[in-house]
């Protein structure tokens, strides 16, 4: 199978005259996004840019299935480059290629759930610190986020301890 170039949209996603139906508002509409969105989209090479015939353009209507895959990859957490690439494989590319993307992606979420998981235990334990903190004592969040380093293990028994009481300020997760 012939790669497609990068810049462009696989072969079965390039408009052809005769299938056209919807225009960009019709097409937005019927995939449940705006037509700012199918013009992303577009510029970033995931969908075709049909020619205009008498000053409108005209999308078939396979484009609305197209632009609902992007957004159900967007929701399992694909980049649109990695959509991009899923699609181009989904014309007889290989699986292995496919399940490579789709493994790499999991382990980033895998790594973002671990990140919030610890998050969530600072955080925990430094709710608890302060609501038994004596209002003349400094706040027990305010510290520990005005503080470079990490704080020592919580001063109220019965708060949960994490290993680190304030992650790094290099790790963030996105």
């Amino acid at each position: 199978m012939p790669k497609t170039p990068a810049n462009r949209p696989p072969e079965s996603l390039r408009s052809r005259p005769d299938d056209a139906a919807v225009t960009i508002g019709g097409l937005a509409r019927a995939a449940a996004v705006g037509v700012e969105t199918v013009r992303y989209y577009q510029r970033r090479h995931l969908l075709a840019v049909p020619h205009s015939a008498g000053g409108v353009r005209r999308y078939p209507r396979a484009m609305i299935d197209r632009i609902r895959f992007i957004k159900r990859s967007q929701n399992l957490g694909f980049t649109l480059d990695e959509i991009r690439e899923l699609m181009r494989l989904e014309q007889g590319g290989s699986r292995n290629a496919i399940r490579k993307i789709a493994g790499d992606r999991l382990t980033n979420i895998r790594e973002k759930i671990t990140a919030l998981e610890q998050m969530e235990r600072v955080l925990s334990e430094l709710l608890c610190e302060c609501e038994h903190t004596a209002t003349a004592a400094p706040c027990p969040i305010i510290a520990a986020l005005n503080t470079d380093q990490r704080a020592g293990p919580p001063k109220r028994a019965g708060c949960p301890v994490s290993e680190h009481r304030v992650a790094p300020m290099s790790r963030s997760v996105t």
